[in-house]
């Protein structure tokens, strides 16, 4: 149990010392970062996330009475709300979890009350999922006490739905199916309007992902996230008057967007031409991935990366310092930042032995060039979801 979920022995702790006795069921979801695909997820394309050994866990007994009674161990913050009571609360840390049950309770499942305790080690603010991380281990947690059977689809979207309708971010659908879906060795290639799912095995030997968190953080919440989406649907409702058949830029070539450009203010070619050929940028990466094609794989993602800052615009100093320092290190087969922008993390797709390397080559550059101290980590495609009872 200890090697499964990873804050069994804290959780534990942290549950008998809040509410006197052992809980019955824990439940762990991972973070997620995501290789290829950036802001495609809301225009209904294609997504190339794999989880990693970073997940939220939590431990619940269940109660009779309707209430919810929590623990955020890690903000030393206890809470509590009725089941029958969904009002929002003020605290956002607690939005999440409540936010669950409500989805949970709106979908018609009928939830028990239970004493929690959560912790966790995804890097909050870094682009690696840690609210999608809480929400669905939440899913999994309330799911499990009360009796009912989801699939890992359902928990996904569940978890999504807490997110968009309760907590109020409007993000895509990726990080919650990833956090719920994901397999070891593996990415997860995700059509984002069918939620078709296909594993992908990361079929690489002697190469590593890294991630490098800037040290600076985001708020997903945030303008800009709402400003990008903006722009996107004004540019498919500007290109239905000649394409009537579109539903979103999923939907759009790119030799009809060249062909209808004119239709499009600046601002918004820009921003659909990085969604047109970001989602072609996937698929290929997709098979490259599975063919084992690391030179072809990094080559996708610093394509990406460059069309992220220069179109998107959702890139940042000391991402781009990251992407070009690791690019400078020999055997790094591509980099580029990786989550909604605007700070957080990037990922490098490096040999084994080239990482040693960038890591010194980061640790003498990075700091020097922006200010902020990075933290790096070298991950492996990890387990997504699940939950286990203790009595």
């Amino acid at each position: 149990m200890t090697e499964v979920y990873k804050h069994f022995e804290k959780l534990l702790a942290g549950f008998q010392a809040k509410f006197g006795s052992p809980p019955e069921l824990i439940s762990r979801a991972p973070g997620r970062v995501n290789l290829i695909g950036e802001h495609t997820d809301y225009n209904d394309g294609w997504v190339l996330p794999m989880a990693i050994p970073f997940e939220v866990n939590v431990a619940v007994r269940r109660r009779d009475d309707g209430l919810v009674r929590l623990a955020a161990l890690d903000l030393d913050e206890s809470a509590e709300f009725s089941l029958a009571d969904m009002s929002p609360s003020d605290a956002l840390w607690l939005r999440y979890p409540q936010g669950v049950a409500w989805a949970m309770q709106q979908a018609g499942h009928e939830l028990r009350g239970v004493d929690a305790v959560y912790t966790g080690d995804v890097p909050s603010g870094s682009g690696l999922s840690s609210s999608a991380a809480v929400e669905v281990a939440w899913v999994e947690a309330l799911a499990g006490v009360a009796d009912l059977e989801l699939d890992a689809s359902e928990t996904a979207w569940l978890a999504h739905q807490a997110e968009n309708d309760f907590v109020g971010v409007p993000s895509g659908v990726m990080d919650q199916f990833i956090s719920a879906l994901g397999e070891a060795g593996s990415a997860l290639l995700l059509d984002c309007r069918t939620l078709e799912a296909r594993q992908i095995p990361f079929n690489m030997a002697g190469v590593s992902v890294v991630v490098v968190d800037t040290g600076v953080h985001r708020e997903l919440a945030g303008s800009e996230y709402r400003k990008r989406r903006a722009d996107c649907e004004a540019a498919v409702k500007r290109l239905q008057a000649v394409l009537p058949g579109i539903a979103a830029l999923r939907d759009v070539s790119a030799e009809q967007l060249e062909t209808h450009a004119d239709l499009l203010g600046p601002v918004q070619l820009n921003r659909a031409t990085h969604v047109v050929a970001e989602n072609e940028r996937t698929l290929q990466a997709a098979d490259a991935l599975q063919a084992g094609d690391a030179s072809r794989m990094g080559d996708l993602m610093k394509r990406s990366h460059e069309s992220l800052r220069d179109l998107y615009e959702v890139s940042s100093a000391e991402l781009d310092a990251v992407v070009e320092i690791a690019i400078g290190v020999e055997g790094v087969y591509g980099a580029r930042m990786t989550g909604a922008g605007f700070g957080g993390a990037a990922v490098v797709l490096a040999q084994d032995a080239a990482v040693e390397q960038l890591m010194s080559s980061l640790a003498a550059e990075y700091s020097k060039r922006t200010g902020q101290r990075e933290a790096v980590f070298v991950c492996k495609a990890a387990q997504g979801s699940e939950s286990a009872r203790l009595a």
